[in-house]
């Protein structure tokens, strides 16, 4: 795939005898992804890396889920724990099993 995006700034840099150039303070501490080209150009794009852990948010089946809690959370006011009533051991239920639903 080309990339089509017109260039607003160009510059010239030189690649020091360790390999390394300089980006500037914008792009400190930023993760980048380096794609070699075959023509040999690079291109370095910016990106956000999410835990694997977290990856089942971006599934497209858990996103009404996701939807429905924070509208849930917007719509419903804070108030103190009772933890008291969370600590106290609840009995077992019957019916439905608890867990991640597929």
């Amino acid at each position: 795939m080309k990339d089509v995006a017109e260039a607003s700034a160009v510059e010239i840099k030189v690649v020091g005898r360790s390999g390394q150039i300089s980006l500037g303070k914008m792009y400190a501490g930023k993760t980048l992804r380096l794609e070699r080209r075959q023509d040999g150009t690079v291109v370095l794009t910016p990106v956000a890396m999410v835990p694997e852990a977290q990856l089942w948010t971006l599934e497209d089946r858990h996103g009404s889920r996701i939807e429905r809690g924070l509208a849930w959370a917007r719509g419903t006011a804070a108030r103190e724990s009772d933890l008291e009533k969370l600590l106290k051991p609840r009995a077992k239920r019957a019916g439905r099993p608890r867990g991640r639903h597929r």
